[in-house]
């Protein structure tokens, strides 16, 4: 299952939510002010990361420059109980699955979560539309 973690006005969700739902692939949908992340979800995420805490810590959220702290002292459980507490520190969208992660909104890299059949699918559209503009450039420069 596709994970989508949201925050209220938040217009890289809403794009992501789109995107899904223009394609029909399901998704579960969490609004993480509302229904904060424990412990295991924060780990689970940040075991898929590549540079860890920075990739998921939104450091322009006004709860971040407001706490004034140095993440890189925090011991891992007092992170985990921060970043619960003040979802707010967490860059949004969160998208992940079992084994995928992207955090925030990019129109090319969300196709990872795009099913193999479609993916094909929007290949074939993609050369089929490519073909088209070349025959159509062909027969112009006649």
């Amino acid at each position: 299952m596709i994970h989508l973690l949201v925050g209220p006005s938040c217009t890289s969700c809403r794009k992501a939510k789109k995107w899904f739902i223009n394609l029909g692939i399901e998704f579960e949908e969490r609004n993480i002010n509302n229904e904060p992340l424990n412990s295991k979800e924060l780990k689970t995420i940040l075991s898929m990361t590549e540079t860890g805490i920075e990739e998921i810590l939104s450091k322009r959220s006004i709860v971040y420059q407001k706490l004034n702290i140095d993440f890189d002292e925090l011991s891992m459980s007092q992170l985990l109980v921060l970043l619960s507490q003040y979802p707010q520190l967490l860059k949004r969208p969160i998208i992940y699955d079992d084994h995928r992660l992207q955090v925030g909104y990019n129109e090319e890299d969300i196709r990872i979560f795009m099913p193999k059949k479609l993916r094909k699918v929007a290949r074939m559209d993609l050369y089929r539309n490519n073909v088209e503009i070349l025959c159509a450039d062909i027969i112009s420069n006649r």
